[in-house]
């Protein structure tokens, strides 16, 4: 159930050079951050996604081909939108399908820096059952997670957390089903697999729900409305399914597959209504909504502290990476250029390593993404 989140240097270093490490974008008062180190808070209040606010802010679209979902889909940036829903504007993600790989879009917003790590993070979002338009019964992901890159296979420090993924017409051989996951790896070869736990209701939750999840003391507790739905600790095998490293931020919206496609085309919609991360702060379901509300009464539509807190930088010496074993012959393999359209095999070296593509690729920094496998030092 893994998400590949795409970030490219020049978007990190266009971001690192604008943004303020205390940012405030209103229109009217500001409500004062809750203590603690560092604070999030988005009312998603944009006009599109190409407007200037949105990227300083931090957010960045997917435009692309890629994983996960159908093969050959696009991920198209107008499928971010921000209608207004009972007078306030929300972030409305759109996917569709016409049962071909062709006519299949996706649609996915994130934070493109790696920065959110212990604390809570809360979200009002939107599930839907049926699409707005078209035949239903296809496998569409409903999604609201955070992640960081998996730099090679089975790579010990990669981090997901996947507050809620809601599939209203089931998917992976199951039935209709709501999933929170915590993941300690995964891998792509021989075949794809991963190492995590997860907890699932088997209900509908199509409408508006409040997801919270507190990340302290080695415990992931996932709450929906309230309700605590899981503590996750390790996995199976007893791997730590606790995040190791500073992640993103991500919504999106995809097909598993067109198998339960029937005729015409189908538009599916997921909303957000606002987004909230307290960092290194336990806070309770109740008062993350009524922080979030708040913000909103004193109409302050976004506030960013996150870049004067401390992220971890030394992880546990337990999970210390490796480098990989595989043998890498540097000698044919061209450097990885920015510019370039990496396809699934590509070989390039880049910082005296041997890089594999691991999907479609373009302006990936081997060893920033997950879009690349490290095949070892040249």
């Amino acid at each position: 159930m893994s998400r590949t989140t795409r970030t490219t240097t020049a978007a990190l270093t266009s971001l690192a050079t604008a943004a303020a490490t205390a940012l405030i974008l209103s229109g009217g008062a500001d409500a004062s951050p809750a203590a603690g180190c560092g604070m999030l808070f988005d009312d998603f209040h944009y006009g599109s996604p190409t407007d200037g606010t949105f990227t300083q802010a931090g957010w960045t679209t997917r435009n692309d081909v890629g994983s996960p979902g159908v093969p050959g889909a696009r991920w198209l940036t107008s499928n971010i939108s921000f209608p207004a829903v009972n007078g306030e504007r929300v972030a409305q993600l759109a996917a569709s399908t016409d049962g071909s790989a062709a006519g299949t879009t996706h649609a996915e917003l994130y934070q493109n820096r790696l920065r959110f790590f212990e604390g809570t993070y809360a979200s009002r979002v939107r599930f839907t059952d049926a699409p707005d338009s078209g035949s239903d019964g296809d496998h569409v992901n409903e999604t609201y997670f955070t992640i960081s890159p998996l730099r090679y296979d089975h790579d010990p420090l990669y981090s997901e957390l996947d507050f809620s993924e809601y599939l209203p017409n089931g998917g992976w051989g199951g039935p209709q089903a709501n999933y929170q996951t915590s993941w300690y790896t995964y891998w792509n070869n021989p075949t794809w697999d991963g190492l995590r736990t997860s907890t699932a209701q088997n209900r509908s939750f199509a409408g508006w729900h409040d997801i919270v999840t507190q990340v302290s003391g080695g415990h992931v507790k996932y709450y929906i409305d309230g309700v605590l739905t899981a503590d996750h600790t390790t996995d199976a095998q007893g791997n730590p399914v606790y995040p190791r490293t500073p992640m993103s931020i991500n919504y999106n919206m995809w097909f598993i597959d067109t198998a339960g496609h029937t005729s015409g085309t189908s538009v599916y919609t997921e909303q957000v209504d606002w987004t909230y991360y307290a960092g290194n702060q336990v806070v309770s379901p109740a008062d993350a909504v009524a922080q979030a509300g708040q913000y909103r009464s004193a109409g302050t539509s976004h506030v960013d502290t996150v870049d004067g807190c401390t992220t971890p930088t030394t992880p546990p010496a337990t999970t210390t990476p490796t480098t990989p074993s595989q043998p890498a012959d540097c000698s044919t393999a061209p450097a990885w250029d920015w510019g370039t359209v990496y396809l699934e095999g590509r070989r390039v070296k880049h910082n005296a390593h041997l890089w594999q593509a691991n999907w479609w690729t373009q302006g990936s920094e081997p060893g920033l993404t997950a879009q690349w496998r490290d095949l070892g030092p040249c």
